[in-house]
């Protein structure tokens, strides 16, 4: 018969397996995720970040001098564009994170210490809720992603965009090239560089999907330790979700540490993921505008093929933006419940030294928890609703320029 002790093993391995496992299948293969190997493997995380930066620079260098030199045509211009502004700003979101993988082991690390440490079934169930609530914004959000990919690099890019020459076929890349660059029609030319391109792609989407998937991972786990923490402050006079052993003013110590945990681990969090949020919020309104004026083209032209490939497009970045300013929110709206809670419980009832000590933790509750867009955007549903109020207005600028 197991023990407490083995059974207490099983189920930490089993949830944590099951909080981490998307975010590992997403970011490991990039190395971005912390693996734990022993020997040479554990140096695979190096050669995993060399390659991907060779690969974003070996496709996208070459499709900016093609835009800069050789493309005249000015809406083939801003649909290439913005596949590149998206792509480089991947490629910047990956450096980051590859500078900032300590950061990240050491959230993982947080994570894993409050699942070893939860003993109540009462906070097990709420940890669990919200790592499913971050592992289904993740999971729509790379089925979106990948999906739009895969539709655009395997159908769009081969079967719609192959023309003539001087009577010779040119087939098409995913990233155009500089013309200099003749010899990549030529085989097994072509087709090394397609791969390389479609695993760019790959590369691309798995550090988009990657960094919504992180946030996600670590806010929603600070807002199911936030969840816990309100929970005892409601049962802080009858101390029912306590040992019956602990007294008040262990009760609230306890609290008090929780809560400065907490506040810690977002610290970290805001440190990994505010330069990210950056790139991502000031590429976004770009990309989203210039989605939606391919898909104002594409309707125009009746291409009714690129016109649903750059809708699911928009549609992902859409909705994967707004998972960032969703959760955001929610832990905003989570940290920030723990003063108001402070102030509904009985604490007349306390004794006037026990009522003191509450009050730091109404006024650290006052300043909520948040994510900004390199400290200089609060990451919200009102920051996603400006985003696209801010892309439609650059949409009507443009329109009004090209067309």
């Amino acid at each position: 018969m197991p023990s407490a002790k083995d059974e207490h093993d099983s189920s930490y391995r089993r949830n944590i397996w099951n909080v981490f496992k998307l975010n590992n299948w997403i970011l490991g293969l990039i190395g971005i995720w912390p693996v734990t190997i022993r020997g040479i493997g554990r140096h695979a995380y190096k050669i995993a970040i060399a390659v991907c930066n060779f690969t974003f620079s070996f496709a996208l260098v070459p499709c900016a001098l093609h835009i800069i030199y050789d493309q005249k045509d000015i809406i083939i211009r801003l649909k290439i564009g913005g596949l590149l502004i998206f792509g480089f700003a991947a490629m910047i979101k990956y450096c980051i994170l590859a500078i900032r993988r300590p950061k990240i082991h050491r959230c993982i690390e947080y994570m894993k210490s409050d699942w070893w440490q939860v003993t109540f079934k009462s906070d097990r169930k709420v940890m669990l809720k919200f790592a499913a609530i971050s592992r289904n914004l993740t999971m729509i959000g790379a089925s979106f992603m990948y999906t739009a990919g895969i539709i655009y690099y395997l159908i769009l890019i081969p079967f719609f965009f192959e023309h003539k020459v001087n009577n010779q076929t040119v087939r098409p890349l995913v990233f155009p090239i500089y013309s200099k660059f003749h010899q990549f029609q030529i085989s097994p030319i072509y087709e090394i560089v397609y791969a390389a391109h479609c695993m760019c792609g790959y590369i691309i989407y798995s550090v988009t999907s990657g960094t919504y998937g992180l946030a996600a991972l670590f806010a929603t786990h600070a807002c199911g330790q936030i969840e816990i923490i309100v929970s005892r402050l409601e049962d802080l006079l009858s101390g029912e979700s306590w040992k019956q052993s602990s007294k008040i003013h262990q009760r609230i110590a306890a609290i008090v540490k929780d809560h400065v945990r907490v506040v810690r681990f977002t610290i970290v969090v805001e440190e990994v993921l505010q330069e990210v949020c950056l790139v991502e919020f000031i590429s976004s309104i770009c990309t989203i505008c210039l989605l939606e004026y391919a898909c104002i083209v594409d309707w125009q032209q009746d291409n009714k093929f690129g016109l649903a490939t750059y809708s699911l497009f928009l549609v992902s970045f859409c909705f994967n933006l707004y998972i960032l300013c969703y959760i955001g929110e929610l832990l905003m709206e989570k940290s920030s419940h723990i003063g108001y809670i402070c102030y509904m419980i009985n604490w007349y009832q306390l004794s006037p030294k026990s009522t003191r000590s509450l009050i730091l933790i109404i006024a650290i509750g006052s300043h909520p928890i948040k994510i900004s867009a390199g400290g200089m955007v609060d990451l919200s549903l009102l920051t996603f609703g400006s985003v696209l109020k801010t892309s439609m207005a650059y949409l009507s600028f443009l329109r009004t320029l090209v067309m």
